[in-house]
């Protein structure tokens, strides 16, 4: 063998080319087929889905017949407006022992506020005293619950008040840096008129409290004797129209005029997210004489009036209009009696209660903002009713509720309108869900339509 052979024999071989001869056509078209096979079963599944749904959304009814609405861009949150964490020094007082103390007001040193279970209370010495009910009905309100729920069962101990019951049915909710069990009682809601609501509460000059029922109407309470007088039913048409949602009040001085809001004849008080969603424009600024005991109407087709104030000379009021986020001014006396204007417009949040503040202005709650930057849920649906339909065909109240941001907001305005100062909690951790800011004594009481306690706030501390 020659020296040519051997180097040929040693030469290693050629990695063989494998071409579309032979057995690759069966490998590509078997991984086509299961290719095509995935594609058919991902698509009929989406269908499934999809078809159902699309079907419920054009066959169920919505609960709202939105309006479309127009809003300018919120204000930038800066200067006084800026962020911060000041009400967040707050201290919560009566913790677990009330339900939605919406309102709160001081007769000396002894305070009162209505509770979502239809109290009035009478709240001195760290005692709680029920002094008045507007309904009837066992009415529990809101539990927190401190014990976790039994994964096996499905239920859990709560406590309210010195009340222990069994639940089966639970929510967890995240407060401050501990985290409880919340459950609202499923028969609530529906019992809420059969028991009562009350919200907007005042100081009359005789040492009687004058109170709104969101179901009721308007009632006069002696809190020494215990006695209760309604002045004005829910049940009595106004103008041809009824009240569904009486909301809050003010009262004269001398407790001749008593100046009211209706927020709506069509939703009540517990479908309050639909009265907003559907920007109904049906709301009303009333006025009641209790020396001939009639009523006017002085303002309406508002959309959702919620919190009313005099000023300290008693010739205007304002009324919180809480879907458009501004607050308004109706002349009740002098040379202007009868007019209207606007007071604040274009605010940072959606206000509620109105109360005075020592420096001549007026403080002003709102549990939901109109972030700049940032993003407002209400604000983006604002001109879109078909989404806002389809959202409220899918989802209940209390689903949507979830995704709207908790951010507590306090402001100060000024006597013309401006802003001086606001108080924030960026994310409910202290205070939830805010109503009312209610000064008293150097401190601000912040009271609430849905946590089970009120927050006291030194004003010397901020």
């Amino acid at each position: 063998m020659s020296e040519a052979d051997r180097l040929r024999q040693r030469r290693p071989l050629r990695p063989q080319v494998v071409t579309d001869d032979g057995q690759a056509p069966e490998v590509k078209e078997g991984s086509s087929f299961s290719g095509r096979v995935f594609r058919m079963t991902f698509l009929m599944l989406a269908v499934s889905l999809v078809v159902p749904l699309l079907g419920a959304m054009m066959l169920l009814e919505s609960p709202i017949d939105p309006q479309s609405l127009s809003f300018k861009e919120p204000p930038f949150m800066l200067g006084v407006l800026k962020p911060n964490t000041k009400l967040r020094e707050a201290e919560r007082l009566f913790e677990n022992q009330l339900s939605g103390p919406e309102s709160l007001v001081n007769i000396g040193d002894v305070m009162f506020t209505g509770t979502a279970d239809g109290r009035v209370v009478k709240l001195e010495n760290g005692e709680i005293e029920t002094i008045a009910r507007f309904g009837s009905g066992p009415c529990r309100g809101n539990l927190v619950l401190e014990y976790p729920v039994d994964p096996m069962h499905g239920v859990c101990i709560g406590r309210y008040g010195r009340d222990t019951w069994t639940l089966k049915r639970a929510q967890v909710e995240s407060w401050s840096s501990r985290r409880f069990l919340s459950f609202i009682f499923l028969e609530t809601r529906d019992d809420e008129p059969t028991c009562g609501r009350p919200l907007g509460i005042r100081a009359g000059p005789n040492g009687t409290l004058f109170v709104v029922d969101a179901y009721k109407g308007l009632f006069e309470v002696n809190p020494q004797k215990r006695s209760v007088k309604l002045l004005l039913s829910s049940e009595t048409p106004i103008e041809g129209k009824k009240m569904s949602f009486v909301n809050d009040l003010t009262v004269t001085r001398d407790g001749r005029k008593i100046y009211f809001t209706d927020s709506s004849s069509k939703w009540q008080r517990r479908d309050y997210l639909l009265l907003v969603m559907e920007g109904t424009d049906d709301g009303r600024l009333l006025e009641y004489d209790t020396a001939t005991k009639e009523v006017k109407v002085l303002l309406d087709e508002l959309r959702f009036p919620n919190g009313v104030q005099l000023s300290p000379e008693e010739d205007f009021v304002l009324v919180a209009e809480t879907t458009m986020a501004r607050i308004r001014r109706v002349y009740v006396s002098g040379l202007m009696k009868g007019g209207a204007d606007i007071f604040v417009e274009n605010m940072p949040g959606f206000p509620d209660n109105i109360r005075p503040s020592s420096s001549g202005g007026y403080w002003v709650a709102a549990s939901t903002i109109r972030a700049n930057p940032g993003f407002s849920m209400l604000d983006f649906l604002s001109e879109k009713p078909f989404i806002k339909r389809m959202i409220f065909k899918l989802f209940s109240q209390e689903t949507v509720m979830k995704f709207v941001p908790r951010y507590s907001l306090v402001l100060e305005v000024s006597d013309s309108g401006a802003f001086r100062r606001s108080l924030h909690d960026p994310d409910g951790l202290v205070v939830t869900y805010v109503s009312e800011a209610h000064e008293h004594d150097g401190h601000l009481y912040l009271g609430s339509f849905r946590s089970p306690f009120i927050c006291r706030l030194s004003l010397q501390s901020i």
